[in-house]
C-alpha cells in the first residue's frame, strides 16, 4: 500500500472539502432561465432584467434569452423596466437544485425597443448593428473588428464634439484639419467621417454635430469591399448612425455651459403623427456657441435634423431623414518649420501656449445639407430588399486658413489663404438584397448589392505670399483680415465631376453552428471626367474579403481571421519629361487574427487581435521628380478592447493599441501614426440609496508621432485625465465634467496647442 505524506494528505483533504462544499452549494442553489419577446413576437435583445431586492441582474442576448445561475432558494420578483412604459414584473419561485423557466412579453414592438432607453441607460456592451456587414451578424459571428460608441456613454462624458467621443475606441486619435475637416487616425492611417447610416457623407470642410448621433461605429481595417474607396481608408471606416423615430411621444431638452463661454442647447422631440402609429416623426436640433481657449478664436454652429418613418404596410417601410448644419468659426494654423530652425517639437517654441498669431476675423463660414431615404421591403420571411438614396451638399462660403513658417523658436513668417467659395455634392443610390437559405446542412446569409455614386465639385481659392515676420518675444498684433484681403487674389477652378459604379456580394456560410466563413467581392469602376487642361481617367478595381470564425464556446468565445482589401484610385502622373504614367489603384491588404469574448450574461465584452496591413504599390517619387509605383508601406500591430459591467451600475471601458507603421525603403516611421494609444473610462452609479448618483474617471494616452517624413520634427506624447459627477433621474439629469485635470500641455498632429483644464455643466430634462 502506498502512503501519503502528512502534508500531501492534508492538501488532498482540503481539496476534497472544498469540492464537496461547492458541490453541496451548487445542489442547494437553483437557476432561472427565460426568454423575452416583444409585442410583435420578435426576440428582445439587450434588455436589462433584475431580481428585486437582490444582487442578481442580467441582460438578454441576441435571441432574447437570459439566465441567473446559483440563485439562493426563495421567492423573487423579476422586473423589466422601460422608460415611458409600464414596468413589467413577474413572481418566480426558486427551489433547490431546480431550474425555473420564465417567458415574458414586452408591451413594445421590436422597432420601439431599438430606440427606447432601458433603465435610463442602454447596455454599453451592445455591438448590435446592421451596417458593419450590411447584414444581421452578431459581433461573435463577424470576422472584422469594430467598436461601437453609444450616445449614453457620450451623455455620461458630457461630450459636445466628435473629437472627445471617438477617443473611446482603442487606438483612435481625433484629427482636426486646419481646413476645417474632422477625421480619426487608427491603425496608422487617417480616416474621414465619411459614412452616415452606411452611406457616403463628408466632413472635409464642414462641421458635424453629436445632437443627432445614436452611436458611432468604427470599423477597423481596409473596408473597400463593402464600402468602396470614397467612404473607407486603409485604416477602416467611421460610420455615424443617426437617431430614428419611435412609437411613443417623448421630448428631451438639454443645456450645457462651461469654460471658454460655452453655451450649447439641444432638443430631441419624438411623436407619432397618427393614431395607428404608422407615421412617426422626430426632430433633433442644436445651437452651439463657444470661444477658443486662445486669446482669439470661436466656434458657432446650428444643426437641425428632422426624420420621418412611414409604415406603408406590414412589409414596406420608408425612412427619410435630413440634416442642415451651419457653422461659423476660426481654423487652427498650418505650422511649418525651417530646416535650419533647430526646432524638434512644438514645445521648443517660445510663444505663449494660449497665444494666437491671427485675429478671429480670419474666419470660415460653411454649411452642409444632407438627405437620406430608405425603402425596406420584406419580400418573404427570409428575403429583404433595401433601396437607399443619399445626397450630401457641402458648401464653403469662405475659409480663411492661416500658415506659419518658423525660422527659429521665436521668429515666425505669417501668411493666409482663403479657400472658397467651394461646393461638393455627393449623390448615392444603392440597392441591397439580403437573404437566408440552406444548401443541405450548410446555412447561408447572402448580401448582393449595387451602388452608383456621382460627385460634382466647384473650387475657388487664393493665398498671399508671406506677409510679415514677427518675433514672439516682443509685443505684436494678430494679423487682421483687412491686411490679408489687400494682397489676396482668388482663382476659380473648373468644375469637376466623377462617377463610380460598383457591384458587390457577400456570403456568410455556416458550415456548423460554430464554424462560419465570409466570402466577399466588390467590382468598382471609377471615372473622372475631363475638365479644362486636365485629362480624365478611368479605373477599375477588384476588392476581395475573406473571413473565418470559429466559436470555441457557442455565443461566448470566438476566434477569427480575415483577409481584407482597401483601395484608392490614382490619377495619371505627369513626369518631368512631359510623359504620362498611367497608375493603377493603390491597394492595401490586411491579414488579421484574434479572439472575441462576450461572457457572463453579456457583462463582459473583449476583443484582442493582431493585424498586418501592407501597401506594395504606393506612388512615390525619385530624386529627379519622376513618379513610380512600387512604394511599400507596412502597418502592423494589435488592438485590445475591454468593456465590462461587473456589477449593476459599474461600467468599465478600456483599450490599448500598438501600431508600427514604417516605410521599408527608408526605415522611417509614417507621419501622424503614434505607436501607443490607450484609453480608460469607468463610472459607478448608486443603485439603492440616492439612486442615480454617480461618478466617473478616465485617462487617455497618445504616444509620440512624427509630423514629417524625415522623422526629425515630432509631436510629443501626452496623457489627459477627465472626471465627472452626475445625478440621473427618470425625468431629469445633471452632470459636471472636468477635462484635462492635470492641465497637460499637448499638441495635435499639426502642432496646435490643445485646451487646458476646463469644465462642463449639463442639465437635461426628459418628459
Amino acid at each position: 500500500m502506498k502512503y501519503f505524506k502528512p502534508k500531501t494528505l492534508r492538501f488532498l483533504m482540503t481539496i476534497s472539502f472544498v469540492f464537496t462544499f461547492l458541490t453541496m452549494s451548487a445542489q442547494q442553489n437553483g437557476k432561472i432561465k427565460g426568454t423575452i419577446t416583444t409585442s410583435d413576437g420578435e426576440q428582445a435583445a439587450g434588455v436589462n432584467i433584475i431580481l428585486k431586492n437582490s444582487k442578481y441582474w442580467a441582460v438578454s442576448d441576441e435571441s432574447g434569452n437570459f439566465d441567473f445561475n446559483r440563485v439562493k432558494p426563495n421567492t423573487y420578483t423579476l422586473q423589466v423596466s422601460l422608460t415611458g412604459y409600464e414596468t413589467l414584473e413577474s413572481e418566480v419561485i426558486v427551489a433547490e437544485s431546480e431550474t425555473t423557466t420564465v417567458n415574458l412579453q414586452l408591451k413594445v414592438s421590436n422597432k420601439e425597443l431599438k430606440e427606447v432607453v432601458i433603465n435610463n441607460k442602454k447596455s454599453i456592451l451592445s455591438k448590435k448593428t446592421d451596417y458593419v456587414a450590411r447584414m444581421p451578424l452578431t459581433n461573435l459571428e463577424n470576422p472584422q473588428v469594430y467598436n461601437v460608441i453609444h450616445k449614453e456613454l457620450l451623455l455620461e462624458q458630457v461630450s459636445v464634439d466628435i473629437k472627445s467621443a471617438v477617443q473611446n475606441s482603442p487606438g483612435a486619435v481625433p484629427v482636426t484639419y486646419p481646413s476645417g475637416g474632422v477625421a480619426v487616425t487608427f491603425r496608422g492611417f487617417t480616416t474621414g467621417i465619411n459614412a452616415r447610416n452606411g452611406m457616403e457623407t463628408s466632413t472635409n470642410r464642414s462641421s458635424t454635430d453629436l445632437a443627432n448621433v445614436e452611436r458611432i461605429e468604427i470599423l477597423k481595417g481596409p473596408s473597400g469591399t463593402l464600402f468602396g474607396s470614397t467612404i473607407s481608408s486603409f485604416g477602416g471606416v467611421v460610420n455615424l448612425v443617426t437617431k430614428k423615430p419611435f412609437e411613443t411621444t417623448a421630448t428631451e431638452v438639454s443645456y450645457t455651459t462651461g469654460s471658454f463661454n460655452l453655451n450649447r442647447f439641444t432638443a430631441d422631440i419624438n411623436t407619432p403623427l397618427n393614431e395607428e402609429k404608422t407615421v412617426l416623426f422626430r426632430i433633433n436640433a442644436a445651437v452651439n456657441r463657444e470661444k477658443s481657449f486662445l486669446d482669439y478664436g470661436f466656434n458657432n454652429t446650428v444643426a437641425v435634423t428632422p426624420s420621418l418613418t412611414f409604415k406603408a404596410n406590414e412589409k414596406l417601410t420608408f425612412n427619410i431623414d435630413a440634416e442642415y448644419i451651419s457653422s461659423n468659426n476660426t481654423r487652427r494654423t498650418y505650422h511649418r518649420y525651417d530646416a535650419a530652425s533647430g526646432i524638434t517639437n512644438p514645445g521648443d517654441l517660445k510663444i505663449d501656449y494660449k497665444k494666437s498669431l491671427f485675429y478671429d476675423d480670419n474666419d470660415a463660414k460653411t454649411s452642409a445639407n444632407k438627405v437620406f431615404a430608405q425603402a425596406e421591403y420584406q419580400i418573404s420571411e427570409n428575403w429583404k430588399s433595401t433601396t437607399l438614396f443619399s445626397f450630401m451638399g457641402e458648401n464653403v462660403d469662405r475659409s480663411y486658413q492661416t500658415y506659419t513658417l518658423w525660422l527659429n523658436p521665436y521668429q515666425a513668417a505669417r501668411r493666409v489663404g482663403n479657400w472658397g467659395p467651394i461646393y461638393d455634392n455627393y449623390t448615392n443610390i444603392q440597392q441591397n438584397i439580403n437573404g437566408q437559405f440552406a444548401t443541405g446542412s450548410i446555412k447561408h446569409k447572402l448580401l448582393v448589392g449595387a451602388n452608383y455614386n456621382f460627385n460634382k465639385s466647384g473650387f475657388s481659392s487664393g493665398a498671399t505670399a508671406y506677409i510679415d515676420t514677427i518675433d514672439v518675444r516682443t509685443p505684436f498684433d494678430p494679423m487682421r483680415r483687412k491686411t490679408v484681403d489687400a494682397t489676396l487674389k482668388q482663382t476659380a477652378y473648373p468644375i469637376t465631376t466623377n462617377k463610380t459604379f460598383s457591384v458587390y456580394a457577400s456570403d456568410v456560410i455556416n458550415f456548423t453552428e460554430r464554424l462560419s466563413a465570409m466570402l466577399s467581392l466588390r467590382l468598382d469602376n471609377y471615372k473622372l471626367d475631363t475638365v479644362e487642361g486636365t485629362e480624365g481617367y478611368n479605373q477599375t478595381a477588384l476588392s476581395p474579403k475573406l473571413g473565418l470564425v470559429y466559436q470555441v464556446v457557442k455565443d461566448q468565445v470566438s476566434i477569427f481571421g480575415n483577409y481584407m482589401n482597401g483601395f484608392q484610385n490614382s490619377p495619371p502622373a505627369t513626369q518631368p519629361d512631359a510623359t504620362r504614367l498611367i497608375l493603377d489603384p493603390v491597394y492595401a491588404v490586411q491579414y488579421e487574427a484574434g479572439v472575441k469574448v462576450e461572457a457572463f450574461n453579456k457583462k463582459l465584452s473583449t476583443t484582442l487581435s493582431y493585424y498586418n496591413i501592407k501597401i506594395d504599390n504606393a506612388v512615390q517619387y525619385d530624386n529627379n521628380g519622376f513618379a513610380y509605383q512600387n512604394g511599400e508601406q507596412v502597418s502592423k500591430g494589435f488592438d485590445f478592447e475591454l468593456i465590462a459591467n461587473p456589477i449593476n451600475g459599474f461600467n468599465i471601458i478600456a483599450g490599448y493599441a500598438f501600431n508600427d507603421n514604417t516605410i521599408p525603403a527608408t526605415g522611417k516611421k509614417a507621419v501622424g501614426a503614434p505607436e501607443n494609444v490607450a484609453n480608460f473610462w469607468t463610472t459607478y452609479t448608486l443603485q439603492n440609496t440616492v439612486k442615480g448618483l454617480g461618478a466617473g474617471f478616465g485617462i487617455n494616452y497618445v504616444g509620440k508621432s512624427y509630423m514629417f517624413d524625415d522623422n526629425v520634427f515630432y509631436i510629443p506624447s501626452y496623457t489627459t485625465a477627465n472626471a465627472t459627477v452626475f445625478y440621473d433621474q427618470p425625468t431629469w439629469r445633471v452632470g459636471l465634467k472636468f477635462n484635462n485635470l492635470s492641465n497637460e500641455k499637448y499638441w495635435d498632429f499639426y502642432g496646435n496647442s490643445q485646451a487646458p483644464t476646463n469644465f462642463l455643466v449639463n442639465l437635461t430634462l426628459k418628459f
